[in-house]
């Protein structure tokens, strides 16, 4: 069995898959704002797995994995934090850190032609570059959201512009996915195609997937999207579990390394 853990910014998920990719128990946890106590609940809730025989852990983050098994987390004042002596203390396997828009970009560009290119519009804009079913290098540097761009009379990064955040503070609204009207879709369509030219000039996809709260509603504003950027757009194929499911093929890939 191989065990995925996705430590996102308000909630953490624990996920036991088969050999098959089968997922046979889920754990779901808020991630707390201080890191000992956070760490005091990843303990707990993993020792729910610990009668299981592991092959793996794969670990993903919000942040960039250190070469001393340390972590930087992108969304906390954490850095050069050790997960990795916590979570081997519980299990005699494997343990590998990646990011987590990579894995869920390694899932999403699973066995599609060419090259993905994976989004997430959440509290930010992040994103993963895949091809061949591997992680590209130039994912780990990628970061779309940084780009700046000038909308609504103002110079600002695209994720100020795009990311569900974003629309949630300028509708006045608890989640991007409730923004169904007309003019609210159209507006979506056009905030999240300023940085999509770019994304196309620069790293050439043949796929660019959608992801985040706006890949549950992707079916809702594509169609006002302009068709001029010659790249195939598409939603999530799990836009709540592309992470998790990501840990588990590349659990698979360094089983085969």
């Amino acid at each position: 069995m191989y065990l995925a853990v996705d430590i996102g910014g308000t909630k953490t998920l624990l996920a036991l898959f088969s050999k098959r990719g089968r997922v046979l128990k889920k754990v779901k946890f808020k991630t707390a704002q201080g890191y000992k106590t956070f760490i005091a609940e990843l303990i707990e809730n993993l020792e729910r797995f610990h009668r299981y025989k592991i092959k793996s852990v794969v670990v993903a983050i919000p942040g960039v994995v250190q070469k001393n098994y340390s972590v930087k987390f992108g969304n906390r004042s954490w850095t050069g934090i050790d997960l990795f002596t916590p979570i081997k203390s519980l299990f005699g396997c494997p343990i590998w850190f990646e990011n987590d828009a990579n894995l869920a970009a390694l899932y999403e560009g699973y066995r599609l032609p060419g090259r993905t290119v994976f989004l997430t519009f959440s509290t930010g804009i992040g994103g993963g570059i895949v091809e061949k079913n591997q992680i590209l290098p130039e994912s780990n540097t990628f970061e779309p959201g940084h780009k700046q761009y000038f909308y609504d009379g103002q110079i600002k990064e695209w994720e100020d512009i795009a990311a569900a955040s974003a629309l949630e503070k300028h509708y006045h609204v608890d989640c991007a996915t409730n923004l169904r009207k007309h003019v609210e879709l159209t507006d979506i369509a056009k905030r999240v195609h300023l940085g999509l030219p770019d994304i196309v000039r620069q790293y050439h996809p043949d796929t660019i997937v959608l992801g985040g709260p706006l890949g549950k509603i992707f079916r809702l504003y594509v169609k006002y999207l302009p068709e001029d950027l010659g790249v195939k757009l598409r939603r999530p194929r799990r836009p709540n579990e592309s992470v998790i499911y990501g840990c588990y093929l590349y659990a698979k890939q360094k089983e085969r390394e």
